[in-house]
């Protein structure tokens, strides 16, 4: 069977994932655009153990200081989202955790401010297997139900323990109903601005009463938790009604129920959102904008598409990916590179593209927030704001340094890869070898004009180790650092 070409997989693999790592890029080749689809989209069926490579040669460093604890300290989390951005072998589950966190924008740093710096990192970030009390963090869910069923993914970010902390739902009582989850389910998570009321938000609020927070387990043995808790006398019993329908016969009206009961009317309310044909259209418009193109209007067709796919699959976002990943409109060539990359996918794309050997990704965090990205925070409920807004002068200069350091850190092993690939024969050699090794948006001819004369502006070629450490590294700046290598 003949090799599916590198520049539609690497347009996958962009797009679905962060970029490809060698090995990625000669798997998914063998693999015609349907197969290399149901590889992403079924990716359970991929074992899941590259946490256990941490700390191991061959991959990506991490920086302990003493006991690496990802499930207790902040920047240990981050380091090990990004080491599985650049080695997991479930891309598109890492990059659906990702778009995720930002449609669920959670901050790190009020969380903590509430239940101090450890407890906020466990709910954000801890897995069950590793945490006593078998504490899932909002991503660890986020990444368990990165394709799955969105009522479902619904139901679990309203019980997250991070999520009650951040949107208040702790404190939802009946005396005094807090509205800020009820406001940002429905304008930020499933209809949209425009697609529900004032008086919807307030009804929302009482649904939510009682949903609220306890502690459970036990000090001695480190099980000790806050947890969700449905709190019976703190709920309002009373109908609540919406502007738009709750159930399939058409009735907008949540019917009084007893305390005892009444868990179910938020139940019913996220029923009736994931129901609404204004979710369908809502994500799936995010959806085009993520994963096929932030230029230009969004495509209607594409849109329309994709939402009957959602409500006919019963809200089922394996079929809503693979019917993403498999449009015409994701495969048009017109799609290629125009998303901007988010700083994570800049930095984890790099490394892919350029190596990693010796490098930590603690070395990344600064630079990432220089960007404007720290993950586990958000700047607000409403996420990061993307597109051209990530590049203001010191967010662009933040990518030149970080492709800089990068580049002078890999020196050594791009002088290694040049010569085995005999790219140190003359200028054109290596700025092919390096060019195709960092894949951008095509560029004009005077380009690389420039990029010629800066391999040829210090004398003569002699494809010398010393020379080869100089230009391969300057040249992996430049190309790095272009606008054109920011788009994915």
């Amino acid at each position: 069977m003949p090799r599916t070409p590198d520049r539609q997989i690497e347009h996958l693999l962009r797009r679905a994932g962060f970029g490809a790592r060698p090995d990625e890029l000669d798997m998914y080749g063998q693999m015609s655009i349907p197969d290399a689809v149901d590889m992403l989209v079924n990716f359970e069926g991929i074992e899941d153990t590259v946490d256990s490579n941490i700390g191991k040669a061959g991959y990506v460093n991490v920086t302990t200081r003493g006991q690496f604890l990802p499930q207790g300290n902040i920047i240990d989390a981050r380091q090990r989202w990004l080491f599985r951005m650049v080695h997991s072998d479930r891309p598109l589950q890492e990059k659906m955790a990702l778009f995720w966190h930002n449609h669920f924008a959670t901050g790190y740093n009020k969380v903590a401010g509430t239940l101090g710096a450890a407890e906020a990192t466990r709910y954000m970030a801890a897995k069950a297997s590793e945490d006593p009390g078998k504490v899932r963090g909002q991503i660890e869910m986020l990444r368990e139900n990165a394709l799955g069923n969105f009522r479902d993914i619904l139901v679990n970010i309203a019980k997250d323990a991070a999520m009650l902390v951040w949107l208040d739902g702790r404190t939802n009582t009946k005396a005094k109903p807090q509205e800020n989850f009820a406001r940002e389910i429905m304008e930020l998570f499933t209809v949209g601005v425009g697609n529900y009321t004032e008086e919807d938000v307030y009804a929302g609020a009482r649904v939510f009463t009682g949903w609220n927070m306890q502690q459970a387990g036990s000090a001695a043995d480190g099980s000790r938790r806050s947890e969700f808790a449905y709190v019976s006398a703190q709920h309002e019993t009373t109908a609540k009604t919406f502007s738009f329908p709750i159930y399939s016969n058409g009735s907008r009206t949540i019917g009084a129920r007893s305390a005892a009961d009444g868990m179910q009317d938020g139940l019913d309310l996220i029923d009736g959102l994931a129901a609404n044909p204004n979710t369908a259209r809502y994500l799936a418009t995010k959806l085009y904008r993520f994963f096929v193109s932030e230029f230009g209007a969004v495509n209607q067709t594409f849109v329309n598409r994709v939402a009957g796919v959602y409500q006919q699959s019963k809200y089922d976002m394996r079929a809503v990916m693979r019917e993403v990943l498999t449009s015409p409109e994701f495969w048009d060539a017109s799609a290629y590179f125009t998303r901007y990359s988010w700083p994570v996918e800049f930095a984890v794309r790099m490394l892919k593209d350029v190596g990693w050997s010796g490098f930590s990704v603690n070395d990344a965090l600064t630079p990432l927030s220089n960007m404007g990205q720290i993950l586990y925070e958000p700047p607000d409920v409403a996420g990061w704001r993307a597109g051209e807004e990530w590049f203001s002068t010191s967010a662009m200069l933040a990518r030149l340094n970080f492709a800089a350091s990068l580049a002078a850190n890999q020196k050594f092993n791009l002088t290694n890869a040049v010569k085995t690939a005999s790219a140190n024969k003359s200028p054109e050699a290596l700025l092919a070898f390096i060019s195709d090794a960092l894949v951008a948006a095509p560029a004009d001819a005077g380009v690389s004009s420039e990029l010629s004369n800066y391999l040829r502006a210090t004398g003569a070629w002699t494809g010398a180790d010393a020379q080869i450490q100089s230009k391969a590294a300057g040249l992996v700046h430049l190309i790095a650092g272009s606008p054109e290598y920011q788009l994915i």
